[in-house]
């Protein structure tokens, strides 16, 4: 896996234990479950561009991230099936070839990368003191975005809340995505969703609720940002599944391979970096309309 980091500031110190720690928490998830797959991966880090004595260049950072413990042979009951609930079908319809051994733009393998990216965005938010932290309940994840100012969004079709659903619902089982302090302050009657104004408040404490979740009209308030992401579970277990066939035939097949039965504890790390992206984006380009940046 690897990828190209385009639009970092020059100058950014990159702390590679900070990136490694990143990537743990991606590979590991919650150490206590014995339900996330028992493939082992080190996931070094090897920068091939854009950094020199641990400072960003300011042109594109190359990175890749070997794969040590790969398996393509496990997969080869999956070669020519489609699973239920997996991208396979629609893969297999769009490109008519698709590489059937695990580790594609369908697999968790890929989050790799976004978490390398991610950390990089996380350490230059880390210099406007702006952070960000998610939970998982289930295979719900809840992100808070903090010290982010009043401001950051562009209406109307870069506005933060359409920026951060477009960022997350681009990994892998994410399925719906909604902002505010509770899932469902949506519902709320419309005497009761208004966020009222605190005396005197500021940042954090602007308003006595935070039912919109830091956005209004598109544009950061000050409060925290907070959002919520849906994941389906993974679809692939050890039973036999019935799958559909090249010749619109349905067949048993047994999946082998090492597949997450439960990766919702991988989640949160993974949502924090896509979330940390989209925030730098459009964090860096309200500083300069600003006349901040540089």
């Amino acid at each position: 896996m690897g990828g190209i980091i385009d639009g970092c500031p020059a100058g950014l110190f990159i702390d590679c234990d900070f990136v490694a720690e990143e990537l743990r928490r991606r590979r590991e998830g919650d150490t206590s479950s014995t339900l996330t797959t028992m493939r082992k991966e080190p996931d070094p880090v090897e920068w091939l561009s854009g950094i020199f004595e641990n400072r960003t260049l300011g042109t594109p950072i190359a990175f890749t991230v070997p794969n040590s413990d790969s398996r393509s042979e496990d997969y080869e009951s999956l070669r020519n099936c489609c699973r239920p609930g997996h991208a396979d079908y629609t893969y297999q319809q769009k490109y008519h070839h698709r590489d059937y051994r695990g580790g594609g733009r369908a697999s968790g393998r890929e989050t790799v990368a976004r978490v390398v990216a991610g950390a990089i965005a996380k350490l230059w938010l880390a210099q406007h003191h702006i952070a960000l932290n998610a939970v998982h309940h289930g295979f719900l994840v809840t992100c808070t975005v903090t010290g982010l100012p009043a401001g950051v969004g562009i209406p109307v079709f870069d506005r933060l809340n359409a920026r951060l659903s477009y960022a997350v619902l681009s990994i892998p089982s994410a399925v719906n995505f909604c902002t505010g302090s509770q899932p469902d302050d949506w519902r709320l009657p419309a005497n009761e969703y208004p966020d009222q104004w605190n005396a005197h408040g500021q940042n954090e404490t602007l308003t006595s609720t935070n039912h919109c979740g830091g956005v209004q009209g598109g544009i950061s308030n000050g409060m925290p940002v907070v959002f919520h992401v849906g994941f389906h579970p993974p679809v692939t277990h050890p039973q036999d599944m019935t799958c559909r066939m090249p010749d619109g035939t349905l067949k048993n097949v047994s999946p082998h391979g090492r597949h997450d039965i439960d990766h919702s504890s991988r989640l949160p790390v993974i949502v924090e970096s896509m979330a940390a992206l989209a925030v730098a984006d459009l964090f860096m380009q309200w500083l300069s309309e600003d006349g901040k940046l540089y």
